[in-house]
């Protein structure tokens, strides 16, 4: 999974471990449209959402969050950063992120979410693509 770190001089979560692009929809854009601009200001990827629907989606008190996953091979010393907001990309494993929440350098995700990011990168759905009959 393509990882970000946080600038320092965030108000929240300066300096830890981030997934890959995240922010807010402004008034009138689609989830679409608020997953294109993000990604275009955070690291200076132009992909196109049209059609594209969130792989899941988190409810939380105050709104929800839709995840979107694209599967990208690309170099990240070719992404152009967002210096308001990024500091540095890199490419971890699993095990990567897990040790990283559990050593307080990445932002206090549920493990499990993390698991289910990697379990569900190539289907939709509450099932295992496998165990699809």
């Amino acid at each position: 999974m393509l990882i970000q770190q946080r600038q320092p001089f965030k108000s929240d979560w300066s300096n830890l471990w981030d997934l890959s692009v995240g922010g807010c929809s402004r008034a009138g854009e689609t989830s679409q449209d608020a997953a294109h601009r993000e990604l275009l200001e955070e690291i200076g990827l132009d992909v196109d959402f049209t059609g594209m629907v969130p792989r899941f989606t988190i409810n939380w008190e105050h709104g929800f969050d839709d995840y979107y996953m694209l599967e990208m091979d690309l170099d990240p010393a070719s992404l152009s950063l967002q210096q308001e907001e990024v500091q540095a990309v890199k490419w971890a494993t699993r095990e990567e992120i897990i040790s990283m929440i559990r050593k307080g350098e990445f932002i206090t995700y549920h493990e499990s979410l993390v698991d289910m990011c990697f379990s569900m990168r190539n289907s939709y759905g509450a099932h295992s693509s496998e165990d699809l009959r």
